[in-house]
């Protein structure tokens, strides 16, 4: 065993942040410590009540436990199709313009290994989600991260990308509205990057789950005209719908990219199971009332949220979109991850810090909206003493 060396993708990624951090927490649990996590954004409200009797139903089923088609089933394409159109105002051709995926999160891989050859270059955004940077390593893709600076809304800015060589470029990540920053992109932005994609044969990838939290008007990277000839984007129900655990999301191009991402996805798994599908149906017929119910509580919680970044003498955009208020930490503290740790160790409340989006994010913090009201408020007294102190 001594001998087995893994293989040399192995050694360009680690363990993802949050794995080894729920670990730890929940070591500091059984070791009697009163922990609160504010870190992930894992939506603690459960999905429509009509989904899970969807689920729960179909399940009941005997025929709907085999192995199910890879392109997902033809009701789950429309549903999301029909969404697109009811809230985008995007039209796509379900049969060929819609992958369903076991969450978003498995399109990222998908989508570099579909695109991506060893030595390929992509550009990765700073502060940004790490799989986006993770994935690229895994398919050992050079990797070309670019910075997102708050004086310039959270956004590329493309004219400096423009000055560098992109001849070996082939994709780009975005996401908007973004994690962890919660900024948003205009029209005018979608149409800017667009062109920069086409100009110089660069996949745009727009990565967009948060985009009905705390945001009054969704968009999509899709409604720029010409935009599904170089741009894909991912969607997801895990936030929109409170539906992480249930793994559905999509992948929304034109046909050609679309076929390019399921030869990959059709060698890696066998189907989603056909009630969640079914479920996720009904998820996506909702209208309008769910998403406001969900917002009107986030709104409360975003309120209690702001009242500890003020605790911890931070300054935040109130602007912010998702499902996170992140902020910029006083100049006191070395970096987020000593702000953090202080936290941590010292009242036993876990705070994400920014420094793992990114170098760009190490003077940050972000805290989730996914805490209800009476533990944010219980948080909020254990940092008031400490800080105090």
């Amino acid at each position: 065993m001594n001998n087995i060396q893994p293989a040399d993708r192995i050694n360009q990624v680690e363990e993802y942040y949050f794995s080894i951090k729920l670990k730890e927490l929940d070591k500091l649990r059984k070791e009697g410590k009163p922990i609160i996590n504010l870190g992930i954004g894992n939506p603690d409200m459960a999905p429509a009540p009509e989904v899970i009797e969807e689920i729960t139903q179909q399940s009941q089923v005997e025929t709907n436990h085999g192995y199910q088609s890879y392109v997902g089933i033809p009701e789950l394409r429309e549903a999301f199709s029909s969404w697109y159109e009811r809230y985008y105002s995007v039209k796509t051709d379900a049969n060929t313009e819609i992958l369903p995926l076991m969450g978003s999160k498995e399109g990222i891989m998908h989508i570099t290994l579909a695109f991506l050859n060893p030595g390929d270059g992509v550009l990765v955004p700073n502060p940004g989600y790490p799989t986006y940077a993770s994935a690229s390593k895994i398919a050992q893709a050079t990797l070309i991260p670019y910075n997102l600076d708050e004086n310039n809304g959270w956004l590329p800015n493309l004219d400096e990308l423009e000055k560098q060589d992109l001849s070996n470029v082939k994709l780009m990540w975005i996401n908007y509205p973004n994690m962890p920053t919660g900024a948003n992109a205009s029209i005018s932005f979608f149409e800017k990057v667009i062109a920069f994609g086409k100009k110089h044969n660069i996949v745009i990838c727009n990565d967009n789950p948060y985009s009905f939290i705390l945001n009054d008007s969704p968009q999509s990277i899709l409604s720029i005209e010409g935009a599904k000839d170089i741009a894909i984007e991912l969607n997801s129900l895990s936030k929109s719908h409170n539906m992480a655990g249930w793994r559905v999301g999509a992948a929304f191009s034109n046909p050609t990219f679309i076929q390019y991402i399921l030869r990959v996805k059709s060698n890696m798994d066998s189907g989603m199971f056909k009630p969640l599908q079914l479920a996720a149906v009904k998820a996506l017929q909702l209208n309008s009332n769910w998403y406001s119910a969900v917002n009107e509580e986030y709104k409360q919680r975003r309120v209690l949220v702001q009242e500890i970044m003020d605790i911890l003498e931070c300054t935040y955009d109130t602007n912010q979109t998702g499902m996170f208020v992140w902020a910029r930490i006083p100049d006191k503290y070395k970096d987020s991850g000593e702000l953090s740790d202080k936290i941590l160790y010292g009242v036993d409340v876990f705070i994400t810090p920014g420094l793992i989006f990114g170098e760009t994010g190490k003077r940050y913090i972000r805290i989730s909206l996914c805490t209800k009201q009476e533990v944010l408020i219980e948080a909020k007294e254990r940092i008031e003493k400490i800080i105090k102190q």
